[in-house]
């Protein structure tokens, strides 16, 4: 039985985590659930799965939750989501959180020991290093949740003696694959939030569609992975059935498939190093007649070539091109700037946000701070 505490429960994510749990009652206990806003939702996978604690980070929230679980340990704010990953019970904290939010309650969860399924690609986008040093000093097992990472981590099991030449993360290309400058400039937050093969959130589906979410997981890949830039390629493959490849240092290559389904890698994450039977849909390759691949166009989609630039910069400008991000993202959603805005954005942060080398906390909480106001100061001149 492994006791389960989830932070971002009523995300995408988070509502598929619980319905792997639903499936596998025996298999799982939950101990917390969180989320931020939605607070309705929490409060029926409460009642379901019972958990320990329950937190919802909106404190506008709290007497809601409160007096509709008057049996169960509610609590709010910062605190709470720490509480959350510091249950004595928990053996695995699901991190599902949006953005650069989940870093803090990561370390408390590593420093406490528990395992993490991440699901929260900015964590290691922000602060890789630090993250996976305190894992490593911790004994502490990070098993990504991202698809692509999921599958790279799969293809590597057994590998442990191998060199890894070279990875490919596959990108499925989003709404907007092979449309040019000219037609980006004027597509609507409708159009951006039309993902031809995922079901995700509003930030991760319009940063697929302009491929930030890929940049953001190149810079995931080298930290998880212990990899140079070099050595992380991405090519766009539209059908989404090669999640991954690893190319080892004889020339041979491995690569995991699958449906698009985000239960595969949460369910892979929660029961590693086993795999159980479940009842999704199989892959059939006479429903896939081809499998096509092409190279991503990094004129049109500069957020890719903007998250290389990062990745090899190094220091906190990954921390910076995440917060100036998920300003632009907002943004977009608020119709306050057009699709082809945000990049200039990210830019303007990454040449104008004081760029230093420290790898500290306090440094990363600091230069995600100062980018935000600046990038809100852009929005507003």
């Amino acid at each position: 039985m492994k006791h389960i505490s989830i932070l971002g429960s009523t995300g995408s994510i988070g509502t598929q985590a619980l319905e792997v749990v639903r499936d596998n009652a025996d298999l799982y206990t939950i101990d917390a659930l969180t989320a931020q806003e939605n607070y309705k939702l929490l409060i029926e996978q409460a009642l379901e799965f019972k958990p320990k604690l329950v937190v919802i980070g909106n404190t506008d929230h709290f007497d809601k939750v409160k007096m509709s679980l008057p049996d169960f340990e509610v609590q709010t704010g910062k605190s709470g989501l720490l509480n959350a990953v510091n249950l004595p019970s928990t053996t695995i904290v699901l991190t599902a959180l949006v953005g650069a939010a989940g870093l803090e309650p990561t370390i408390t969860a590593i420093k406490a020991g528990k395992n993490i399924a991440l699901a929260n690609k900015e964590t290691l986008v922000v602060a890789g290093e630090l993250i996976m040093g305190l894992a490593t000093s911790h004994n502490v097992e990070i098993i990504p949740v991202d698809s692509e990472h999921s599958a790279l981590f799969q293809c590597l099991v057994g590998e442990d003696y191998n060199t890894i030449e070279k990875i490919y993360l596959t990108a499925s290309g989003g709404p907007f694959l092979g449309k040019d400058l000219n037609y980006l400039a004027t597509v609507s937050k409708e159009q951006a939030l039309k993902h031809p093969n995922w079901a995700m959130g509003a930030k991760i589906t319009i940063d697929s569609a302009s491929l930030m979410n890929k940049g953001l997981e190149v810079i995931e890949a080298k930290w998880l992975f212990g990899l140079k830039p070099e050595q992380i390629d991405v090519i766009v493959h539209p059908q989404s059935i090669i999640h991954s490849i690893v190319q080892f240092k004889d020339g041979s290559m491995k690569a995991q498939m699958g449906l698009p389904d985000m239960k595969l890698p949460i369910h892979y994450a929660l029961n590693y190093p086993h795999r159980i039977t479940t009842s999704f849909p199989r892959f059939n390759f006479i429903d896939f007649p081809t499998l096509s691949f092409l190279k991503p166009d990094r004129e049109v989609f500069a957020n890719l070539g903007l998250a290389y630039q990062a990745m090899e910069k190094g220091g906190n400008m990954p921390t910076i091109l995440n917060a100036a991000n998920e300003v632009a993202v907002e943004a977009f959603l608020k119709d306050k700037i057009g699709f082809l805005e945000m990049s200039n954005l990210i830019k303007k942060c990454m040449e104008e946000v004081e760029f230093n080398v420290t790898s500290s906390i306090e440094n990363f909480v600091d230069s995600d701070k100062k980018t935000r106001i600046f990038a809100e100061k852009l929005l507003n001149s």
